[in-house]
């Protein structure tokens, strides 16, 4: 009897250990899916195109339920609300929070998967293996992400100023092509950033200034009989890291398009191009002048 008391004690003992343990691992999971939910919310404003913003609103809602289901089983086995804690800190750009997800999800995949291992209950196992397969396929589409960010690094080398001082046969139609590319890519620059860093003057009276420039340029696409081109330049900007590094972009984008301006004024042109492509340049000294204004309050 003493022997068998002693036994009956130590095993109790030994499942209480582990029941404490598993509550607390459950706890941290689920702070782990309240930083992820608050994380996602952010990630989902960052994104530069709809289709991605979609798929981080859907591994969102995922996270969502997980979250959900972990406090239930908390609930059911302590009797108590658990606490609710954001972990970690989740970049404010875009890129980088990306891979920060990446990361997130990859170690959440063995984390869920050594929770159900130390539990017994049937239904505490199955719901933890079943979070681990989502995370699994929520780090294969942030991976997916980060790759496409890489894509817009090559495609902007023929779109826009870059594209038009890349190029070493320029005619009226690509000269045309290029300069309403680069409205385009402007517009929604500017747009991710205000959207980001909120209403920021400069950005938004030179976005404003960005739809004149379209307009001016569109008729001569009329005249001569050019295809408009399809506006793909969402799928090319990404958000600065700072407000500072937006400025910087500005200055950067605005000397590129003064190059390619004055590339196009030194060729053989008709009157009216050359006057539309003289009213822009003359338009991105001033934008120029203005984002080198608000870089010099930043430093």
């Amino acid at each position: 009897m003493h022997w068998h008391h002693l036994f009956f004690h130590h095993r109790h003992y030994e499942r209480s250990i582990r029941d404490t343990q598993l509550i607390h691992d459950i706890q941290t999971a689920i702070h782990a899916e309240y930083s992820a939910l608050t994380c996602y919310e952010k990630l989902a404003k960052l994104a530069p195109v709809k289709e991605e913003r979609d798929k981080i609103l859907e591994i969102q809602k995922d996270e969502k339920r997980h979250f959900q289901e972990f406090t239930r089983i908390y609930t059911n086995l302590t009797g108590r609300q658990p606490t609710f804690m954001i972990s970690g800190e989740c970049p404010d750009e875009y890129r980088s929070a990306l891979e920060y997800s990446f990361v997130d999800e990859q170690e959440g995949v063995d984390f869920y998967l050594n929770i159900a291992d130390k539990a017994e209950d049937a239904v505490i196992k199955d719901r933890f293996r079943r979070a681990a397969a989502d995370e699994q396929n929520h780090a294969v589409w942030f991976l997916y992400l980060i790759q496409q960010l890489k894509m817009p690094d090559r495609q902007l080398e023929q779109y826009g100023a870059q594209g038009a001082l890349a190029d070493s046969t320029l005619t009226l139609p690509k000269m045309l092509t290029y300069a309403l590319q680069d409205e385009y890519l402007a517009q929604a620059r500017y747009d991710q950033i205000v959207k980001v860093f909120g209403p920021i003057r400069p950005f938004i009276q030179i976005k404003e200034a960005e739809k004149n420039h379209i307009h001016a340029l569109l008729p001569l696409f009329e005249r001569y009989q050019i295809p408009i081109p399809a506006d793909t330049s969402q799928s090319l900007v990404s958000t600065p890291a700072s407000i500072k590094a937006a400025y910087a972009a500005g200055v950067e984008g605005e000397i590129d398009n003064i190059s390619m301006y004055e590339r196009f004024l030194s060729q053989d042109l008709p009157s009216d191009a050359k006057a539309v492509f003289s009213q822009l340049r003359r338009a991105s000294m001033n934008h120029l002048t203005a984002f080198e204004k608000g870089l010099e309050k930043m430093e």
